[in-house]
């Protein structure tokens, strides 16, 4: 976890003429948890410096290379060797340019303490949207620097949560407002643009009518020479940053009366944390930097004169105005260095967002085909059990049909929809702002996207849910393997209705778990073991749960075993589907039928392999029915012979089918703990509790059945 801050070329780190940037620097950097972690690199041609780790890059003036471009290349060679983890470039973005084309696997924060509008590498829109692409964040002095970034640019860079205010800092000392001198002060550059001819003139005209009043100005400007002379006016030029701070304690008012836009206005902020009696002017960011205040309306001498001289007058105001600004002070040191440290944190991820002391409540992106364009046949899916799970839990969540989405938008422009699919999951996330993206098969969203979205929002969380079949001897084996892998990059967990570890193609970068297809309390509604049943085994097959009925000359594997069953146990009653031209059964047609059956068999295609199955089983066994299921799906890991019927084989299936149904008994006993025992431990809250705590990598002491065995 090493830092590395780079200063803008010839900002003195030093206690002699220090710049704004590096007295910011040094201040927070002092009470920063990261301070003997930074190393701050400058070019300061004073001895002195501030005592911090702190290295000179010195170079050579050249007519063929500017000295900004030599100075970054100077410090490339030095971090070269250091390999810090992250870069914090302050006050010169086109530093960033230099930096990337040499430097590799780098972090970067960008600090703006000027209008970034009047800098090289932040000037034009495509600078801006290039820093905003390559930077972790861009921490800006004020909410005005931040407006001046984003203009022009679309909405959803403007809400990019990289762009963040963290104002400038400064010490908040214990100040006796009655020992206050009567004294107005004016700190910085003596010239137009900070407004030093407007003061001058005000505070002249004042001296000349309150003889017991004086004014200290502090600051010089050799090029914009500005004079006044009065005897009760002292001009001390520049001085310490010290000494300033000691004649804000003595001052009651102290003036800043700009006329160019401040970004921010670290006089006023001093002057306020020292309890004077502010006024400022209406421009930029200095708003930002008082609590309470004086703001000038109209900004020239007289006006500025009439708010002088009506604190003067009423000494209540004017104590009013020092208490509170000295009271409801907040930007202290301490205050800022937590922020900016925060920030380091998200990097670093010593934080989380979440307090996981408490329950969380997240806003969660749930892409998946909620099937809308079916009419609702396919409403009851693992998708809306998974959603069902996660609402439950007290998130707030957005559903996200990326099918019906991906097929609705098609267009002679977009053939298969699927930019427009990207674009709209773009724009949500812009507008939501989800802790949680979740994919469900979501097989048209792009990864280049998703990269995208972590770029922008750095606290977002993608998880994904993949329920086909990934055995090597199993049904489209080559396409769900190069499906689950699409987005790996760009993953925190894969979750699958398989065991992990007989999977040897899976991401090592990302965690995967097994999940189990999940019961929900709305959808699994029936009791079967509580009622007489006419039908022995119910069996639903079809081609494909979108297409809805048969393929013509389409056979699956399932048939030549379903059909060798039902031959070797003729006085069985079977309620099959999906064989011999009986079109398969959905939604409330496909309840109802169950609702007649007392076992089900939960045969997948393709060889068994360790815990897969479709979700089949859930409306098995979630319905009351004895769940017939092949032994080396290896579900007696979690389910006993009382709970489930494991068969190793066609004729072992017969045999103990025929048991069953000849004991009514048995079957009921079975068909209650199968069901008691999987909506207890398999269920759709569980399922999404297990998501989001595996995602975001809560350690709790709750215990999974599938996973903590």
């Amino acid at each position: 976890m090493k830092i590395s801050i780079l200063l803008p070329l010839k900002e003195n780190f030093s206690p002699k003429y220090p710049g704004a940037v590096s007295l910011f620097i040094n201040d927070t950097l002092k009470k920063s948890k990261y301070k003997n972690k930074t190393i701050v690199y400058g070019n300061t041609n004073f001895k002195e410096k501030f005592k911090l780790k702190y290295k000179n890059i010195k170079i050579e003036k050249s007519i063929f290379k500017s000295q900004n471009r030599s100075y970054a290349e100077e410090f490339i060679k030095l971090e070269q060797k250091r390999k810090s983890d992250l870069i914090e470039i302050h006050n010169r973005p086109i530093y960033l340019n230099y930096l990337l084309k040499s430097l590799e696997n780098r972090n970067y924060i960008i600090y703006f303490h000027n209008d970034p509008l009047t800098m090289n590498g932040s000037r034009t829109l495509s600078d801006r949207i290039f820093l905003l692409k390559n930077s972790f964040k861009i921490i800006f002095n004020s909410n005005w620097s931040k407006r001046k970034f984003i203009e022009g640019m679309r909405n959803d860079y403007i809400n990019s949560e990289k762009l963040i205010v963290i104002n400038q800092s400064a010490k908040k000392n214990k100040v006796n407002i009655k020992s206050k001198k009567k004294i107005i002060t004016f700190v910085g550059k003596l010239n137009k643009a900070k407004g030093y001819d407007i003061f001058g003139n005000a505070i002249t005209k004042i001296l000349n009518k309150y003889n017991d009043w004086s004014s200290i100005v502090v600051g010089d400007e050799p090029r914009d020479k500005i004079k006044f002379n009065h005897e009760r006016l002292i001009n001390l030029g520049f001085i310490k940053h010290d000494s300033v701070l000691n004649i804000y304690k003595k001052a009651s008012i102290a003036v800043i009366c700009s006329r160019w836009e401040e970004p921010f206005g670290r006089t006023s902020l001093e002057a306020s944390a020292n309890g004077c009696a502010v006024i400022i002017s209406d421009r930029g960011g200095l708003k930002e930097t008082i609590t309470n205040g004086v703001i000038l309306k109209k900004l020239n001498y007289l006006n500025l004169y009439k708010e002088i001289e009506s604190l003067i007058k009423n000494n209540k105001k004017r104590e009013n105005l020092q208490k509170l600004s000295l009271k409801n002070f907040y930007l202290t040191h301490s205050y800022i260095a937590k922020l900016i440290d925060n920030v380091r944190d998200q990097k670093f991820k010593l934080i989380n967002k979440f307090n996981v002391k408490k329950k969380l409540s997240l806003r969660i992106l749930h892409v998946t085909n909620f099937n809308e364009r079916h009419d609702g046949r396919l409403f009851f899916n693992t998708g809306r059990r998974i959603n069902n799970g996660f609402i439950r839990l007290g998130n707030s969540v957005l559903e996200f049909s990326d099918r019906d989405i991906q097929k609705n938008y098609k267009n002679y422009s977009d053939i298969t929809g699927s930019k427009s699919l990207n674009e709209k999951l773009r724009k949500t996330c812009y507008n939501f702002k989800p802790d949680l993206i979740v994919l469900g098969h979501a097989d048209l969203i792009s990864p280049v996207m998703l990269g995208q979205l972590k770029d922008e929002y750095p606290h977002l969380k993608i998880a994904q849910w993949f329920l086909d079949p990934l055995n090597i001897y199993g049904p489209d084996f080559n396409k769900n393997k190069k499906r689950i892998l699409d987005k790996s990059l760009q993953l925190d967990t894969n979750f699958i209705t398989t065991s992990p570890d007989v999977l040897n193609f899976l991401p090592k970068k990302v965690n995967n778990f097994f999940i189990p297809n999940p019961t929900d309390p709305s959808i699994e509604t029936l009791n079967n073991f509580n009622k007489n049943c006419s039908n022995d085994v119910f069996f639903a097959l079809s081609h494909g749960v979108h297409r809805g009925n048969l393929k013509y000359r389409v056979t699956d594997e399932r048939e030549k075993f379903l059909r060798k069953l039902i031959k070797i146990s003729r006085d069985i009653k079977y309620d099959i589907f999906g064989l011999d031209n009986i079109q398969p059964i959905w939604a409330d047609q496909y309840f109802k039928t169950i609702s007649n059956s007392k076992m089900g068999l939960n045969l997948s295609r393709g060889t068994p392999i360790k815990y897969y199955s479709s979700d089949r089983i859930t409306q098995i066994v979630g319905n009351g029915l004895v769940t017939l299921i092949d032994e080396k799906t290896c579900y007696r890991d979690f389910f006993n012979d009382k709970e489930m019927v494991f068969y190793s084989n066609v004729n072992d299936l017969s045999e103990k089918i025929s048991k069953i149904s000849k004991d009514e008994k048995l079957r009921r006993l079975i068909g209650k703990k199968g069901k008691d025992k999987y909506t207890k431990y398999f269920n759709s809250n569980l399922v999404a509790d297990f998501i989001i705590n595996k995602t975001f990598d809560i350690n709790i002491k709750k215990k999974y059945l599938w996973h903590d065995k």
